[in-house]
């Protein structure tokens, strides 16, 4: 079952799991193994079994290393520490889906980063706990989308941010004979923003960038 590191607890005892979804980015593995043995110190933990999961997050949980731990391994008791939400798996569904796999199974669940512990004290709790943090966890994962996509074209030699100088297009080049009638109508150019729904410096810019003075 993946890589396993640390000393298995003695026979019967409950046993206490680390969770580490490895990537090609070494930095983040240590980031998370930091986060847990940070988490595990501050809480008393000791004899932590480290299981690496190679698999990719978007598969199903149950597809993964993460899967055979929570299925096969863990038993009633044991305990599973994640460095933080975003990975357990790549969707809401997904994190749902788990947590309410462990309840059901007596799995104590710890989340290092958020300081979360889901155990049968809080059974009666669990749906309204879960629900709330709902939004927070699909924000986390756009932001580890987004700074996943951005070092992969990093990588690719892809040059991020706006190019230096001044855009060759703009939004209101789609509007230039519009903005030009408006202006020989004599409409103000703040009723022309307006009625283009932008504010007015963004067309002034575009007028000066152009020369118009009307």
């Amino acid at each position: 079952m993946g890589k396993v590191t640390g000393n298995a607890n003695k026979l019967d005892a409950p046993a206490l799991y680390a969770y580490l979804r490895v990537s090609t980015d070494q930095q983040d593995v240590d980031n998370q193994k930091h986060g847990i043995l940070e988490y595990a110190n501050a809480n008393g933990m000791a004899g932590l079994i480290f299981v690496e999961d190679v698999a990719s997050g978007k598969l199903a949980w149950q597809q993964r290393k993460l899967g055979e731990l929570l299925l096969k391994e863990c038993k009633s008791g044991d305990t599973v520490v994640f460095a933080e939400i975003s990975r357990m798996a790549r969707s809401t569904l997904q994190v749902l889906e788990i947590l309410k796999h462990c309840i059901d199974a007596g799995i104590n669940v710890h989340i290092g980063k958020q300081k979360m512990i889901l155990d049968g004290s809080m059974q009666s709790r669990i749906t309204a706990t879960v629900l709330g943090l709902a939004a927070e966890i699909e924000r986390e994962f756009i932001s580890i989308r987004t700074k996943e996509a951005l070092a992969k074209r990093k990588a690719e030699g892809v040059r991020l941010g706006r190019p230096p100088g001044k855009a060759e297009r703009v939004k209101l080049d789609a509007y230039a004979g519009q903005i030009m009638d408006y202006l020989a109508k004599g409409i103000s150019k703040r009723d022309i923003a307006r009625l283009l729904e932008c504010s007015h410096t963004t067309l002034y810019e575009w007028l000066s960038r152009r020369g118009v003075k009307g």
